[in-house]
């Protein structure tokens, strides 16, 4: 089977780097948050969109809610973390000493901060595959990219976890796929995690050099899973799958791996309804774009394949 119609398969379409990101919108309330004033922000976050923001500057770090619209999201948080944090803080002032210093990311988690780019301009100064206008491939693939990318929108403030490699099941050695994006949401929710919005992963993949590509501005695919000749057997497609830490030069400026290439991932589109909610970000082993602003929205929240897979977000502590 051609590479055109193993794409057509899995109906991939991706977007060029210089498309406009579409406007954050305000989440739909999640379950009742307790409060209590004295205790320290311990932010929590549903993120199921509701309506378009008539605020363009917000973005995702704002898009939090609490279970009364007068309570702000700083004063809000867990109930039983609240308890636990407020008693230990008492603890610490009677004693005189200085308060436990947490990690702010759970260990299978990276920690990224900085200054997102809301809107990047790459230009492309040389191109892998020269087909012709007509060609499949034709203006593509971009080999190497300018160094000097322009960011067209002013810099927003970001921190947040995000796992270090795309979810491997326990006792497995390859990322799960045949995930949906409703699917997706809920295996986050389970491990007390959620799915990243798309300017997140777009941050955790470029960093604030805006690298096209996690591992920098030329397409190297020896680095990552990507760029796989052979796609098909038999009219189906092969799995070529690689084990996370396979890829150790696959990382991104924060240290996430394999964040182009092995599996698509579900994301978050900031500013959809449902069921048009779900982005896959980072392309699979195909020869895609497979880079930090590239995404497939051609798929609803119930798409699944043999290439999607599923990797989290979360609040830093």
């Amino acid at each position: 089977m051609s590479l055109r119609r193993a794409l057509a398969l899995f109906g991939l379409a991706v977007l060029g780097c210089e498309e406009p990101r579409p406007t954050p919108v305000s989440p739909v309330r999640g379950p009742a948050l307790d409060v209590i004033a004295p205790t320290p922000p311990v932010m929590e976050c549903r993120f199921e969109p509701r309506s378009f923001s008539s605020d363009p500057s917000r973005h995702g770090s704002e898009l939090c809610f609490t279970s009364s619209e007068a309570v702000p999201w700083w004063l809000t948080f867990d109930a039983a973390a609240g308890a636990s944090d407020a008693g230990g803080e008492a603890a610490t002032e009677a004693a005189g000493s200085a308060p436990d210093q947490h990690p702010p990311c759970p260990p299978e988690m990276v920690l990224v901060e900085g200054d997102y780019c809301p809107s990047v301009r790459h230009r492309c100064l040389r191109y892998l595959d020269d087909q012709g206008p007509g060609g499949f491939l034709s203006r593509h693939r971009c080999a190497e990219f300018d160094r000097k990318p322009t960011c067209a929108g002013a810099r927003q403030a970001r921190r947040f976890c995000i796992d270090r490699d795309e979810y491997v099941p326990e006792g497995a050695e390859l990322p799960l796929v045949e995930q949906s994006w409703t699917m997706a949401v809920d295996l986050c929710a389970s491990f007390g995690k959620r799915l990243c919005l798309e300017s997140e992963w777009e941050f955790a993949c470029e960093g604030e050099e805006l690298r096209p590509y996690p591992y920098g501005f030329e397409r190297r695919a020896a680095l990552c899973n990507h760029d796989q000749p052979d796609l098909t057997l038999r009219g189906k497609l092969r799995d070529l799958r690689v084990a996370p830490a396979s890829r150790p030069e696959c990382v991104s400026p924060f240290g996430v791996r394999n964040l182009v290439g092995n599996v698509d991932e579900w994301a978050m589109r900031e500013g959809h309804h449902r069921p048009w909610r779900a982005a896959l970000r980072g392309g699979w082993w195909l020869a895609g774009r497979n880079n930090c602003r590239a995404a497939t929205t051609g798929h609803d929240e119930y798409y699944f394949g043999p290439q999607t897979g599923v990797r989290c977000c979360k609040e830093a502590g």
